[in-house]
């Protein structure tokens, strides 16, 4: 049995959702429990979200430990954005397969490319400043915690791609324009 174009993206929405809804609850535990861990509960540090110990951090300067935080959250909510513009152009329907080289599909891929993009580049540079001061206090990042940091090279690299496919699109409408103007 065959899988068509309209079911791959009913299903391809429906995942998009799952993991939109994912990012979003993930983006909301860690706002959430750096203002409980703030204002509430000190103790909250020491099973942050996920049972990610940040005590260390907390104990050794609540600006450590809002940093990282503050960090962590601008790239999940990044990360919810992207698949949030998902979503959206699966949801209005945007999507025309009869006409794939559209407007409205090349500009949904350079939204991604840039978003992909800012998520590498907050997480190269927000990551490298912060272990930088971390490393100068004799202080570390959990373990689960540093490899959410180095996954800008994935980010970047995803952000690069969908630029490079977005200027292919870019340059298929302007064929595709072209094509029409001389029939």
């Amino acid at each position: 049995m065959k899988i068509s174009s309209k079911q791959m993206l009913r299903i391809l929405y429906a995942i998009a959702w799952v993991i939109f809804i994912g990012l979003c609850i993930k983006a909301g535990g860690f706002i959430f429990n750096t203002f409980f861990t703030l204002c509430i509960n000190p103790e909250g540090a020491n099973h942050f979200w996920n049972n990610m110990d940040l005590s260390q951090l907390y104990l050794s300067g609540k600006s450590y430990f809002i940093q990282f935080t503050v960090l962590i959250s601008v790239v999940t909510v990044l990360q919810a954005l992207l698949f949030y513009w998902i979503v959206k152009i699966l949801h209005d329907k945007k999507l025309n397969l009869d006409r794939p080289f559209n407007s409205e599909v090349c500009k949904f891929i350079f939204r991604l490319s840039y978003i992909s993009l800012a998520i590498g580049l907050v997480q190269l540079f927000g990551g490298m400043l912060l272990i930088a001061q971390l490393q100068s206090v004799h202080l570390s990042l959990p373990q689960s915690s540093q490899v959410s940091l180095r996954e800008h090279e994935i980010w970047l690299f995803m952000g690069i791609i969908l630029f490079v496919i977005a200027q292919i699109f870019k340059r298929g409408i302007e064929l595709q324009d072209e094509n029409e103007l001389t029939v």
